[in-house]
């Protein structure tokens, strides 16, 4: 956040966004969420949490010129780690070799987080500056998922500026896979259990 900023939310209200809510309607609401306190400037215990469940991220990046570029990253819960108040942190995966994120964090370190939660209809942005590390080989591992067949090639470090929850408005409700075969799993689990106690009940020899 620069020093002339009064507010951690006008890293994204920017006089231009203040503007049209102001021409829109919704500037007075804003302000007083703002004299409350704005938004929030490190990660709290349930930000922690709410991170720590992900299997999915996606990062914001620009160029010099101003080209904005969005990279998804995924992997095992708890990929993406919290390694202080401040601070994020990833593997970062071989992929394409296209490197559009890296180039650009070398031009700008502006960067964004952006963490979606279909199932429970949640989602999380965090705004920050991010920078690739290539030569920490005990970081590499510390953060590389156990047991998570990917090539680790470099690590993507995000401090956070500011982070907003937004509502769950028009966010459609989806499972993971892994997810919904648990329910399955438990579902047919339940209904063996029930036949068992069904046929336990049934007079011997007799029918249905």
């Amino acid at each position: 956040m620069s020093s002339s900023s009064r507010y951690s939310s006008d890293v994204a209200f920017t006089p231009a966004v203040k503007a049209i809510q102001m021409r829109k309607g919704s500037r007075h609401a804003y302000a007083r969420m703002e004299q409350r306190g704005s938004w929030a400037t490190s990660i709290t215990p349930e930000l922690q949490d709410f991170i720590s469940a992900q299997t999915s991220v996606y990062l914001a990046t620009v160029s010099a010129d101003g080209q904005p570029y969005i990279q998804h990253r995924g992997g095992p819960a708890g990929f993406l780690r919290v390694l202080g108040a401040h601070t994020l942190a990833f593997a970062d995966y071989s992929g394409n070799k296209q490197y559009i994120s890296t180039g650009n964090l070398s031009e700008s370190s502006k960067a964004h987080l952006f963490l979606m939660d279909y199932a429970h209809r949640q989602r999380i942005k965090i705004w920050g500056n991010a920078k690739v590390v290539e030569d920490d080989a005990e970081l590499l591992d510390e953060l590389m998922p156990a047991h998570y067949s990917a090539k680790a090639e470099q690590v993507i470090v995000f401090t956070v500026t500011a982070w907003d929850a937004n509502c769950p408005q028009h966010i459609p409700v989806r499972f993971d896979a892994v997810s919904v075969q648990v329910a399955l799993d438990q579902r047919d689990q339940r209904i063996q259990e029930l036949e068992a106690m069904i046929a336990k009940l049934r007079p011997e020899g007799g029918g249905a």
